[in-house]
């Protein structure tokens, strides 16, 4: 047991929210006197392979999102928004980081047998809001209520819709021979904070009691005057789908419909809870960990009108797990009434990565010391007085071609840079071949956002912008190689696989759903 309770903690990319704090403590005011600073709420919504098309005010091929459409009415809708990596763990990790998986460590994804997560040297945006005086909790896909890792990584009874369509775990304890690509045998775990309540969760229940626990969070903590943090990460649109209502009740066979507006209506419901309680200092931020994962075909989002049709052209995907716009360009929308200006469409360049240092500036704190970051504070933009973003922007291998983690695209104000292209699977099943490019693939995103057609190489524009991108990528590779960067431990053992009953070959258990109180952490 103790080897199962170091694995999740060491597991999880949230180490520190292990806990929550309730000291106050009082800032200054703006204006530099006594007058204590309310410190803001924040709750940061991430969404799971959702795609920049998926949004209805994006795009507006779908319907299925009138609450976050509602919500980008009221507040500000970000179009040129970028996850920090096209795959999950390490865009997680930048986010609370506010660092490029090269200088946090966490590079690709962990799996069920791995025994770390992000590194202990590393300061979480939960660790400075604590700090700050802040409550802190965490629901869905990591820490304190919700699952340890992807709900594609271990068996369900409720396994939903799949490419490969996946069996559900056998009920008894004989062990299965489950099909190629499927979920292995170990039965997907459901914890509240280090205890396990259901193994295998039952997905179908996951998004009530997922907004069952945020809804009690925030209630708690606004009754208690105190300001909070809560991050809910969302297992929404991430494979397997499932749907609370039988799809044959459902105007039309659209499985990633219904997942899209039970989530629409999560963050719905989240909103509502806000508007009633605390609207006024309460910052409310949606985004996603990265463009949709194509290879699941029908299963899979949309990446709008960002096709990124020059791979697509070679065969192989160019959203999720690519440099591709497709794979890190994350519908995003945030709210707060009075503060943020409503019915605003920003065209500013920002990413994930900036979450971090702007709620440390918005709670009055301070970035941790000894490391750089990546990410900028942006709440002028928010507040709708700048519109000063990046110049620059960043894009690592996030499982396909080459090394993973390091840099080999970039975005430069509307050029796009690529330095190796390739490696990753499309819903053909067809894989892009390798390929390196010296000089880089550049194309001009104003004219041509579907990446189809890279400018020539001997144009006078390819010729003027080539030596400020190449300065630009020498700059970030020389900044991280001074900086004070981590390493994860990448480590695997079976013994570590988060189990509630050993006697079972499934781990199979159910305990009675807790009712928390938040108020025995005190």
């Amino acid at each position: 047991m103790e080897r199962l309770l170091l694995n999740i903690l060491l597991l999880v990319l949230l180490t520190y929210l292990i806990g929550l704090s309730f000291c106050q403590h009082p800032g200054l005011s703006s204006n530099g006197d006594k007058t204590p600073y309310k410190k803001p709420n924040f709750i940061v919504i991430l969404a799971d392979d959702v795609g920049w098309g998926d949004l209805g005010v994006n795009w507006g091929l779908r319907r299925d999102t009138p609450n976050l459409d509602k919500m980008a009415m009221e507040g500000m809708r970000f179009v040129d928004f970028h996850s920090a990596a096209s795959t999950c763990s390490p865009s997680r990790a930048s986010l609370l980081t506010g660092r490029l998986g090269l200088r946090n460590g966490v590079t690709h994804n962990f799996a069920v047998t791995s025994m770390g997560g992000l590194p202990l040297n590393e300061t979480t945006l939960a660790d400075v809001l604590k700090k700050a005086g802040y409550l802190t909790a965490v629901i869905g896909f990591d820490y304190y209520f919700g699952i340890p890792y992807s709900h594609d990584m271990g068996c369900t009874d409720t396994p939903g819709y799949n490419l490969p369509l996946c069996p559900a775990c056998p009920p008894h304890s004989a062990l299965s021979s489950h099909q190629k690509d499927c979920y292995p045998e170990i039965a997907l775990p459901l914890f509240e904070n280090l205890q396990i309540i259901q193994q295998p969760v039952n997905l179908t229940s996951l998004a009530a009691m997922y907004t069952e626990k945020a809804i009690q969070f925030i209630h708690y903590a606004s009754q208690s005057n105190r300001p909070f943090f809560l991050y809910l990460a969302l297992s929404h649109m991430h494979v397997p789908l499932t749907v609370t209502q039988p799809l044959r009740k459902l105007p039309y066979q659209d499985p990633y419909g219904a997942n899209l507006r039970e989530m629409d209506t999560m963050v719905g419901k989240i909103k509502d809870k806000v508007d009633g309680t605390a609207k006024e200092n309460t910052l409310l931020w949606f985004t996603g960990d990265n463009g949709p994962w194509s290879e699941k075909c029908e299963y899979a989002g949309s990446v709008g009108p960002y096709t990124g049709m020059w791979q697509k052209e070679r065969d192989g995907s160019s959203a999720k797990q690519t440099t591709w716009e497709g794979g890190h360009r994350v519908p995003t929308v945030a709210y707060w009434v009075g503060r943020i200006p409503a019915n605003v469409t920003s065209p500013v360049l920002l990413s994930t990565l900036d979450i971090f240092p702007t709620l440390v500036s918005l709670a009055n704190a301070s970035l941790p010391p000894r490391r750089r970051f990546d990410g900028i504070d942006v709440s002028g933009v928010l507040f709708g007085q700048s519109s000063k973003g990046h110049k620059t922007l960043f894009h690592p291998n996030s499982g396909a071609a080459g090394k993973y983690g390091e840099i080999q695209a970039l975005r430069l104000d509307q050029y796009k840079a690529f330095y190796l292209t390739g490696g990753a699977k499309a819903c053909d099943g067809s894989i892009g071949q390798e390929e390196n490019h010296q000089p880089p693939l550049i194309f001009n995103l104003q004219r041509d956002m579907q990446e189809q057609r890279p400018l020539n190489v001997k144009s006078a524009e390819y010729r003027a912008v080539l030596p400020i991108i190449s300065k630009a990528f020498g700059g970030i590779l020389e900044d991280i190689a001074t900086d004070n960067v981590s390493m994860a431990d990448y480590s695997h053992d079976p013994a570590g696989t988060p189990c509630c009953n050993p006697q079972h070959a499934l781990c199979r258990c159910q305990l009675a759903y807790l009712n928390t109180s938040f108020e025995k952490y005190r």
